[in-house]
């Protein structure tokens, strides 16, 4: 059985000091994917209960503004203070913000309501920049593999567990008692982060950062590498604000009653799926671990971009249930699966004592486009219809495959299985 999971996520012939790297991993990416659950699986699916329309759900993407702007502020992270804290402050932030949000009028989206979620979003994207820091440098080259199909996974056992798990329970629990034990448990996530091992930054590294991140971005090769990865995520980010609102809508006609509908997106879409998710991103950590990262980012990532039109497909054939529930399945599982590789891209393509800036610039880059076609999902699937808009996504996923060439340089280690005479 233990053999067999290590085999499965690619870890098989990692040493013992290794397999007690990705047990760490796995902690502080639950932690970093606490508040994004709550975000993307929670917000959704409460708001729209409150009767807030779909243009102003979507449009609560802007907020998240903070993650693809995070780069401005992460030298701070890399230059004082011990990473560890940076994650327990950030993260009590977190929990207070959500403890405090069911008292407020959600229906009407006031002031108060939006310079809240905006406080959120942005200690969580900082927490993010002292976390995929601390990793990259805990990392060695050879365990990137298997660490960022970890990763991802632990990540989306937050999302069951925080974000499926509020929206399961709010079939019936009072919202209220549901958010303040949410916050209760990122409390205790916070204090969590001191039991990681401390993970120095040399001084050189510290006071050198500027230079540390211009030598690595300022030349032309950077050109292809920004623009690969500012396309890349495109179809995920704008499929993703619309899921659950299709959900809510669609599964409206199938199961009549609340109970029963809240009991169908807390358990298919969010819980299942996110499981779905987690064994995606476990094979393809093990795939990147034995095929390498260029095959894993273009075979995985075209896979997680097909998956958009399952949904269209249901939008446009009404094909029930039992066809929600297929797009679900191959939507979670492909999702994992490109998730991991192109986390692996964005960890091997940086430098480790000046990771911090570097991994913060490229997933602010990925995100930024993200956040702004986020922001308009909404209003897409307003003007033409969930299976139009659903295809649209599909169709935005594609254009960073022109890049891959160019991008191939950037990688520093060559792919495990080189084809011969290669």
């Amino acid at each position: 059985m233990k053999l067999s999971l290590w085999s499965l996520i690619g870890a098989e012939r990692l040493p013992r000091g290794s397999r007690k790297k990705l047990g760490i991993v796995a902690l502080l990416y639950f932690i970093q994917g606490s508040p994004p659950a709550f975000l993307w699986e929670v917000i959704p699916v409460y708001f729209r209960l409150q009767g807030v329309s779909l243009r102003s759900i979507g449009g609560l993407r802007l907020l998240e503004l903070p993650y693809s702007l995070k780069f401005f502020w992460s030298p701070l992270v890399h230059r004082y203070g011990d990473r560890r804290y940076w994650v327990a402050a950030c993260m009590l932030g977190v929990a207070l913000l959500i403890a405090i949000l069911p008292f407020l009028e959600a229906s009407r989206l006031g002031w108060i309501v939006l310079v809240l979620l905006l406080a959120l979003t942005t200690l969580s994207a900082t927490q993010d920049i002292a976390i995929d820091s601390y990793t990259v440098g805990l990392v060695s080259r050879d365990e990137e593999g298997a660490a960022n199909g970890v990763r991802a996974s632990a990540y989306r056992v937050a999302l069951v567990s925080v974000g499926g798990g509020m929206v399961f329970l709010g079939a019936v629990f009072d919202w209220t008692w549901l958010f303040l034990g949410a916050g209760t448990l990122l409390a205790l996530l916070a204090l969590s982060a001191f039991g990681v091992p401390r993970l120095e930054l040399s001084p050189q590294s510290r006071a050198r950062w500027l230079a540390g991140f211009v030598g690595w971005i300022g030349t032309w090769r950077a050109i292809p590498l920004v623009i690969f990865v500012l396309a890349y995520k495109l179809g995920e980010f704008a499929i993703g604000p619309m899921v659950k609102p299709f959900w809510v809508d669609y599964g409206g006609a199938i199961w009549p009653s609340r109970e029963a509908l809240m009991f169908q997106i807390g358990l298919v879409p969010t819980t299942f799926g996110i499981i779905l998710s987690v064994a995606g991103a476990l094979v393809g950590g093990a795939f990147v671990s034995r095929y390498g990262i260029l095959r894993g980012v273009w075979a995985l990532g075209l896979l997680q971009a097909v998956s958009n039109l399952g949904y269209a497909l249901v939008a446009w054939m009404n094909l029930g249930r039992f066809g929600l529930y297929g797009a679900s399945v191959f939507e979670s599982f492909s999702g994992g699966l490109g998730t991991a590789a192109f986390l692996a891209f964005l960890m091997n393509v940086c430098q480790k004592e000046h990771a911090t800036l570097q991994y913060a610039f490229l997933s602010s880059v990925f995100s930024l486009t993200g956040r702004l076609v986020g922001g308009i999902s909404g209003l897409g699937a307003e003007r033409f219809g969930y299976g139009n808009y659903f295809a649209l996504t599909f169709l935005l996923s594609l254009p960073a495959y022109v890049f891959l060439p160019w991008v191939k340089g950037w990688i520093q280690v060559e792919d495990k299985a080189q084809s011969p005479g290669a």
